[in-house]
């Protein structure tokens, strides 16, 4: 993941809600197979492993947020599991045929909470964080993003 990317989706964490949140998750599952796929093709183990212990992070995250009330978090952890299990394979195995599952799944769930996200209208999840605008200001083709309200007490509030 660029560095570029990492500071957007920090931007987006920051400003999202619960459901928000979910998809960015899936969003970056779906980012770190394709860098696990691309490692592969190139034969570069140390960084396949490395994706995939990303992916494996990320699916870590979303079965430990899940809320056993409901009927849905268990298939939701029904999910998981078999993509924890397809990773142990595309770790020992370098089969694209297992990140391909992963990619199947996680892209079905994304699309779902897309479709979603909408319906969610409560509040970003962290409270305390600073306002970023963003804009074209003082240069050609020059983004500039400007942060409003800069104080001392920023970030997550407990």
């Amino acid at each position: 993941m660029t560095k570029e990317l990492k500071q957007e989706y920090t931007l987006r964490i920051t400003q999202a809600n619960k459901t928000q949140l979910i998809t960015i998750l899936y969003e970056m599952v779906l980012l770190y197979v394709d860098e696990a796929q691309e490692a592969l093709d190139a034969g570069q183990k140390m960084e396949y492993k490395s994706a995939i212990r990303k992916i494996r992070g990320c699916i870590d995250e979303l079965t430990a947020s899940l809320n056993l009330d409901y009927e849905l978090a268990h298939n939701l952890l029904q999910l998981y599991l078999y993509i924890s299990r397809e990773l142990v394979k595309a770790s020992t195995h370098y089969e694209r045929e297992n990140l391909e599952h992963v990619r199947l799944i996680i892209g079905e769930l994304h699309k779902a909470y897309q479709a979603i996200e909408d319906q969610d209208t409560s509040g970003p999840v962290m409270g305390n964080t600073q306002s970023v605008y963003a804009g074209l200001t003082y240069g050609r083709n020059t983004l500039t993003e400007n942060i409003a309200d800069s104080v001392a007490n920023r970030g997550f509030c407990v």
